[in-house]
């Protein structure tokens, strides 16, 4: 049998493709034993990291724990089929917790059909390869967003800490009950609440102090343990105060506030709901509940994306491989399409567990799979124990979490860099406090509004002796005012009109409406004898 190199490069460009949309077929033929033992290792090691966050966020987004773990575990088996990073988590995140929150209100029905919705979206972006769009939201509009977040997140859980009860939502409602019920603390929540802040950030500490220098073995096994431990922290804490609550409680002393009673085993793989049906009977259609998502519908998915896609890129480029963004995309809808069959809220790609993986030294994206089994594990036999989970150590945990994101030091670098970059970073700080996706919305339109003005008043250097005029950009319809107003007042309403060098070098982008004004200026250089010539011109 004779094969013609046309079909054997129709059968390769059939297996590229194959691999764009499956990047599971580009790493599993050449799986090894090797690469199995660092995804076991770092697959158990993220998912002694995933629980107790995944408790800890449920709070957050004001769910019942058990939707946290709910939204743990389909990341791991979506993504090993579809990613294209071997680092990458996903789960629930701090920042989707409280979009979803600010959105659902802790509506568990609600917040599993955002999913769908968000996943939906998601996907569709990544079929139109509409990646580009997150292009537009600036630096200063992430960061802003980010600060608040963590900001609002970190207060939210001081009244876990103290204990303390009907306590509002709304952040300056919050800040202020907060303060008006201290009297009102409990003694035990303080307690445990602060010595668990205080034991995590003493092993967070010891982490960031470990050193890459060379040392002996006996050290080296030292920094190891050292390092298991610090890196684990959270599920040790967990498990700790867990004992002592059950301790004082099998005593008679309800001295910690606790989780409580939580719904024991996997959940049921069925669609989402469609309709709501309130406390007083009241249908709520499926028309009725997208309209109060609002904006929301807009800011989570695009955040969603742009939360993950920020982490692939770091870790690809840290760990010297390339990723395919739109793959990404379709990875992350698909991830939240499936999920709400089983219950999830919105989830996105999470740096702290990203960067555990990373360093455990994980070989490919299938360590999310023993991950997933971890929590599903968990869901199965581990739930009556949650019970005995304090609020307050919750509480620590998430605090620890989020104190990274305050990045206090991006301020003093936009300052020195450019100014006016504080703008859309004050203005998404400040809105985020009301409502975090009216923040977000309030950032891009300030940034685009910056990017638009831009636009229309392109830098053009006016070099009277030389009666040139050199433009620095691209010109397009809505800088036309701008540059015909330059030319009138600089050459042609002067008491002896002047011929006029327009210098195009840097000019690569023109459109209709600036031919349509420059013919108009042409005409009026001839009624004035004088000439307007253009230089320069790229072909």
């Amino acid at each position: 049998m004779i094969i013609k190199p046309s079909q054997l490069t129709k059968v390769k460009g059939d297996r590229e493709t194959y691999e764009a949309w499956l990047p599971i077929l580009s790493w599993l033929p050449r799986y090894k034993l090797k690469w199995l033992q660092m995804d076991l290792l770092a697959g158990i090691t993220v998912g002694l990291t995933t629980v107790p966050q995944a408790l800890a966020y449920a709070e957050v987004a004001g769910l019942p724990v058990q939707y946290g773990l709910y939204s743990a575990f389909m990341g791991g088996f979506i993504y090993t089929l579809l990613g294209t990073s071997k680092d990458v988590t996903l789960g629930p995140t701090a920042i989707m917790s409280l979009l979803c929150f600010s959105v659902v209100g802790g509506q568990p029905h609600r917040a599993v059909l955002l999913t769908l919705l968000c996943g939906l979206i998601q996907a569709v972006m990544a079929l139109l390869r509409l990646g580009f769009l997150l292009d537009f939201i600036s630096f200063p509009v992430i960061k802003g967003f980010t600060c608040a977040a963590a900001v609002t997140i970190g207060f939210g859980q001081v009244k876990n800490i103290l204990g303390l009860k009907d306590v509002p939502h709304q952040f300056f409602l919050e800040v202020y009950y907060t303060f008006y019920k201290i009297p009102e603390a409990r003694i035990g929540d303080v307690v445990l609440g602060l010595l668990c802040l205080a034991v995590l950030v003493m092993l967070m500490f010891m982490k960031m102090g470990l050193g890459s220098e060379d040392v002996p073995p006996c050290s080296r096994l030292a920094r190891k343990l050292v390092w298991a431990v610090a890196t684990m922290r959270n599920a040790l804490v967990v498990v700790a105060a867990s004992l002592v609550a059950f301790s004082w409680d099998a005593y008679g002393h309800h001295v910690f506030t606790i989780t409580g009673k939580t719904s024991q085993g996997l959940p049921p793989f069925r669609p989402p709901p469609t309709s709501d049906t309130m406390a007083n009977g009241t249908v709520v259609s499926f028309g009725e509940i997208v309209e109060d998502f609002g904006g929301g519908l807009a800011v989570i998915p695009i955040m969603g994306l742009l939360e993950s896609i920020a982490i692939a890129k770091a870790f690809a480029s840290q760990n010297d491989y390339r990723i395919d963004a739109n793959q990404e995309l379709l990875a992350i809808g698909v991830t939240n399409i499936m999920g709400s069959f089983v219950s999830a809220y919105p989830v996105t790609g999470s740096f702290g567990r990203t960067a555990v993986n990373s360093q455990t030294g994980v070989c490919s994206p299938a360590g999310g799979i023993v991950t997933s089994v971890i929590v599903l594990l968990s869901l199965e036999f581990l739930m009556p124990v949650f019970y005995y989970i304090p609020k307050a150590c919750l509480a620590a945990v998430i605090i620890c979490a989020v104190a990274p994101m305050v990045d206090y030091h991006v301020v003093a670098n936009m300052w020195r860099i450019r100014k006016l970059d504080l703008l859309p970073f004050v203005v998404t700080f400040l809105m985020s406090f009301w409502q975090v996706q009216y923040g977000i919305i309030a950032g891009v339109a300030v940034s685009g509004a910056m990017l638009l003005y831009n636009m229309a008043r392109p830098q053009i250097k006016v070099l009277k002796y030389s009666v040139q005029d050199s433009l620095s950009s691209g010109l397009s319809f809505p800088a036309t005012e701008h540059l015909s107003h330059i030319i009138h007042t600089q050459a042609l309403q002067v008491s002896l009109p002047r011929s006029v060098v327009l210098d195009c070098h840097h000019v690569s982008v023109i459109d209709y409406t600036v031919i349509s004004e420059l013919r108009d200026l042409l005409r009026q250089f001839k009624l004035r004898d004088v000439q307007l010539v253009f230089s320069r011109l790229q072909v």
